[in-house]
């Protein structure tokens, strides 16, 4: 079992920066971190495997880092020159297989960004 708990949300205006933790417990694989705008379906914004390497959904290519310090167990995404439109629920994921299934999932974290 993996308990994942994210921090690091909050407001700032557009081309601010945020930076998101997830704090892993238990072994896990690959990482993930997925936004959900209000009204809108989860998408998967940034990943991290060992097999993969890292992967960015070409909206946050370029602005956002993904990140994993393995000494604590804690991922991080590094986001900036944000945009109005990553404004939402970002969620932390975890998969403890190479399949990269993520079964794990944190509560969610608010981002808000303002014109």
């Amino acid at each position: 079992q993996v308990h994942l708990v994210e921090s690091g949300g909050g407001s700032v205006q557009a081309g601010g920066s945020l930076r998101l933790s997830c704090e892993a417990s238990g072994y896990t694989y690959c990482m993930g971190w997925f936004h959900q705008a209000p009204g809108k379906e989860r998408e998967e914004v940034a990943s991290i495997s060992p097999g993969s390497g890292t992967y960015y959904h070409d909206s946050v290519k370029g602005r956002f880092t993904i990140s994993l310090d393995n000494a604590d167990d804690t991922l991080y995404l590094q986001m900036n020159s944000l945009k109005p439109e990553d404004t939402g629920m970002y969620y932390c994921a975890a998969g403890s297989s190479r399949l990269c299934t993520y079964s794990y999932w944190g509560q969610g974290t608010q981002v808000t960004v303002s014109s």
